[in-house]
């Protein structure tokens, strides 16, 4: 590969597009030189190739949204000449300041491929984090080089619409004045993913990949868009087998809820509901700005996120069990011990806390849910009196966050009588300030074995080891569908009775309910899914 090529696959600059006529697809993956030409069904593609690795960048599954803002996405115009796929596409337009290029064009997504032929190869795709609101496949976490490479995967990650222009329900508002074109509005996020996996079964053996074994994994908002696509019978068949990582979604937004967030957004913008035409024109910078208006709900920032809108979404993803829809495809449920410690840990307020500044601090916006903070405190001086106040801030706020929707998930599919794999990290990375602990993200380099990435966290002689482990396990899921083997204890699903649970350390061990105080402490309050 050129060392224009490089630089510019580096920097994230989109270079070439083809021209739009359609051609015959190419039967397989094809070598010119060092860059492979791979088939897909818009056109072909040109990779590069590094270190016994395909890799192609920015391929487009989508058309621009910019046109068709607010409506369903369609697949791009076909092109004839090879489309140079040396460098990421625009991020989805957001607030994020390290986001990079943006565009409403943003419906691209990324192709690692090992090069020799072989078999076809267990197919990842992963779906990244940043809840609903921000957040990118091009992230150097979730470089799929290594991941491709080492275990002889296929790897994609995607962009997407995010906030408000994925996620915005404005069809009973639009009904209301007699337009068009908005009836999906609420879901549009969620169903560029459901176009992103049909390029994935149609297109993907072209890069040696086997549509048959397609496994999602995505950490946080990407586990609760996975969460999602579970309940979406325009999903169903698309993918065999699921990983969430520190992501739940047991509940999505009610119309009635949704449709006040959209009319807070309106307002923001200063229009009236009877202006929603002037939404696809005004500059999106102007819509992406306007989130930041408070949420009618919750407080805070607007929450935009999957809407059961008894059209993309006719039902809740976990609420009330499991769905059925999705009941065939094995599961792994991960969490994070000190997940709140990557959001908290770093904010000096929160650190040299006092018992008496405490319950400041734990706000029902920080817990998510209703209940007095001196009941949360008493309870864990209680239960672990060696810990501190600033330690009881972040288990107890990752109880209450996010560990008790992903134990909602789990008894949910034990009832069902399909139950998933369940693991927590206990394996510590460092916070740029020096804290440390299993804190949100820090099983995203693990998995991908990007230890050297900024922002992994990842320290210490053990990492590679702990990497090897994750990488591996992933692995075996994705070809066979059962995670166990190599290094692993005997992983047993989870189970109402024994709660098993994998304790992903050095080395990794089975518990039974681990936690269980505080799983049955929170239960006896009634969960809502954050946004709902």
């Amino acid at each position: 590969m050129s060392e224009r090529l490089v630089s510019a696959s580096r920097r994230g600059l989109l270079i070439g597009a083809g021209a739009a006529v359609m051609v015959p697809p190419l039967p397989h993956a094809r070598a010119l030189g060092s860059h492979p030409v791979a088939p897909t069904p818009h056109g072909p593609v040109r990779g590069f190739v590094d270190q016994a690795l395909q890799t192609f960048l920015g391929i487009p599954y989508g058309a621009d949204t910019g046109p068709r803002r607010f409506a369903s996405p369609v697949a791009p115009t076909p092109w004839a000449t090879p489309f140079e796929a040396f460098a990421y596409g625009p991020s989805a337009p957001q607030r994020a300041a390290d986001a990079g290029a943006m565009s409403e064009d943003c419906l691209r997504l990324n192709v690692w491929a090992p090069v020799d032929a072989g078999p076809p190869k267990p197919v990842i795709v992963y779906i990244h984090g940043g809840a609903y609101s921000n957040g990118s496949g091009s992230s150097p976490l979730t470089d799929g080089t290594r991941l491709a490479r080492r275990h002889g995967l296929v790897v994609v990650t995607l962009n997407h619409r995010l906030n408000a222009l994925g996620y915005a329900y404005l069809a009973r508002l639009a009904a209301d004045q007699g337009l068009a074109g908005f009836e999906d509005s609420g879901n549009l996020g969620q169903l560029d993913l459901v176009l992103a996996l049909q390029w994935v079964r149609d297109a993907i053996a072209g890069f040696g990949g086997d549509p048959s074994r397609v496994t999602l994994i995505g950490q946080s908002g990407g586990g609760a868009k996975i969460a999602t696509l579970m309940a979406m019978p325009q999903a169903r068949g698309l993918f065999h087998r699921v990983m969430t990582m520190s992501g739940q979604q047991v509940t999505a937004s009610g119309p009635l809820n949704a449709t006040r967030r959209a009319e807070a957004w309106l307002d923001a913008l200063d229009l009236r509901p009877t202006d929603i035409r002037r939404l696809r024109s005004l500059p999106v910078e102007q819509l992406v700005e306007a989130t930041r208006a408070e949420d009618p709900v919750l407080g805070g920032g607007l929450y935009f996120g999957p809407v059961m809108d008894d059209r993309v979404l006719t039902r809740h993803p976990f609420y009330p069990d499991a769905p059925p829809l999705s009941a065939d495809i094995p599961m792994i449920i991960g969490n994070t011990r000190e997940e709140t410690l990557a959001f908290l840990g770093n904010d000096p307020a929160n650190q040299g806390l006092t018992w008496d500044s405490l319950p400041a601090r734990l706000t029902p916006a920080q817990l998510r849910i209703d209940v007095a903070p001196e009941q949360v405190i008493a309870f864990y001086r209680d239960l672990y009196p060696q810990m501190s106040p600033d330690e009881v801030l972040i288990r107890a706020t990752t109880a209450g966050r996010s560990w008790r929707a992903a134990v909602i998930e789990a008894e949910e599919r034990a009832r069902q009588g399909r139950p998933a794999h369940v693991y927590q990290l206990d394996w510590p990375a460092r916070l740029p300030n020096g804290r440390t602990g299993a804190f949100h993200t820090s099983d995203i380099p693990l998995v991908f074995d990007t230890l050297a990435a900024e922002g992994s966290g990842a320290i210490g002689p053990e990492a590679q080891g702990m990497a090897d482990i994750m990488g591996a396990m992933v692995a075996r899921y994705a070809a066979t569908g059962d995670p166990n083997g190599g290094s692993l204890p005997d992983w047993t699903p989870y189970s109402l009775q024994r709660r098993e649970t994998l304790m992903l350390d050095r080395p990794p061990r089975m518990e039974n309910d681990p936690r269980g105080a505080e799983r049955a402490w929170f239960a006896r309050i009634p969960y809502i899914q954050p946004g709902t």
